[in-house]
């Protein structure tokens, strides 16, 4: 992963976040390099999900939320993360990073015994909107997109006339205050989504889930990442949100272990359900054909695009042999990114070094 990191630096795909001033942990900054290949991916994603459909509608959502929306969706008072202290090295940590030596938990950067109890930590970053400060003047940086996709749901609807089954997709940045942000840009502070929400008939979601999850493999393959190191984890039922029907999780082989790239989840009506609770307003859909009014069922594909990148970066990186202006063999890498997401589609360059004519003229 060492070299990764170089690379990204060296060549300008991702930068370190305020990096003159210390840095900024957990945040990223996105090269020149690195700004073409996130919007390949974003555009190819859009073009595959919205544009070449036509039961899809787009949506950009606003990234400050209004508290209700999340207390609605269970974020306030759900969304937290186990977190532990080390009382040696001083360092925080989720629960679920703890080292274990002979069933014993430990510290895994100073392997330091004396941790404190495990306690409930919120990740939402909370802002004040105004000039005031008391609690009505609270709101969130959306920590997922999908909501405001929910709370719009009617409004696209009303716009749109569409019929079920159909979509309404977004992409765009979330927040989220992570306990320990680690393994380059996978697990970071701030960081952007490309999240469908397929709304449905009942009964049509079990079979969506396995369509959608399909489609999405078919996505990595088509941008260039190596079907071999893709793999799909059935997410067993006491790992998976109580409100859903099924869950799978499409993972990568990243050089820190396999872990995921996105979500495939069948979500059945439970956010629709929540915010019509909440507001006091109808989410509810009207079939014209069987008459019928029902809350929609919804099936999720969510990705990251800032893991899609590194996985994209992880898959290209090769290293080969080449003789070098003396003719000596030396070791050069070579970014074997797809031709849909390379971020230099195609370059000229002289073939002699010493004629300036060409040179300049490349």
């Amino acid at each position: 992963m060492e070299k990764i990191v170089s690379l990204c630096k060296r060549r300008g795909f991702i930068f370190q976040s305020s990096e003159i001033y210390g840095g900024l942990n957990g945040v990223w900054d996105y090269g020149p390099l690195g700004t073409e290949l996130k919007n390949n991916l974003k555009q190819y994603w859009w073009k595959v999900i919205v544009r070449d459909r036509d039961d899809v509608l787009g949506l950009d959502g606003s990234i400050l939320t209004h508290p209700a929306v999340l207390k609605a969706s269970g974020h306030v008072d759900t969304f937290t993360d186990p977190m532990v202290d080390c009382r040696t090295c001083k360092v925080r940590l989720r629960a679920d990073q703890l080292a274990e030596k002979n069933g014993v938990k430990q510290c895994p950067h100073c392997g330091g015994k004396d941790l404190t109890g495990a306690r409930p930590f919120n990740l939402m970053f909370q802002t004040q909107m105004g000039a005031s400060a008391d609690p009505a003047s609270i709101a969130y940086l959306r920590p997922e997109t999908a909501q405001s996709i929910f709370v719009q749901f009617k409004n696209v609807l009303d716009v749109s006339r569409k019929k079920l089954p159909f979509g309404i997709a977004q992409i765009g940045k979330a927040f989220r205050n992570e306990i320990n942000p680690r393994n380059f840009t996978f697990r970071s502070r701030e960081f952007e989504q490309m999240e469908l929400e397929y709304f449905c008939r009942p009964e049509q979601g079990m079979d969506l889930l396995a369509y959608w999850l399909k489609e999405r493999i078919k996505f990595y393959e088509e941008i260039g990442i190596n079907r071999k190191r893709l793999h799909v984890l059935d997410v067993p039922d006491k790992d998976r949100a109580f409100y859903s029907k099924g869950t799978f999780d499409i993972e990568y082989e990243f050089p820190f272990g396999r872990q995921e790239l996105e979500g495939v989840a069948y979500r059945t009506d439970y956010d629709l359900q929540q915010h019509i609770k909440a507001s006091g307003k109808p989410l509810d859909y009207f079939d014209e054909e069987t008459k019928e009014r029902f809350v929609p069922h919804v099936v999720e594909p969510s990705a990251g695009v800032d893991r899609t990148v590194l996985a994209l970066i992880c898959d290209a990186y090769d290293e080969d042999s080449a003789p070098d202006e003396t003719g000596k063999m030396e070791t050069r890498i070579v970014m074997r990114f797809h031709p849909r997401m390379a971020p230099i589609k195609c370059a000229v360059f002289p073939l002699l070094k010493n004629k300036e004519a060409l040179v300049a003229k490349a």
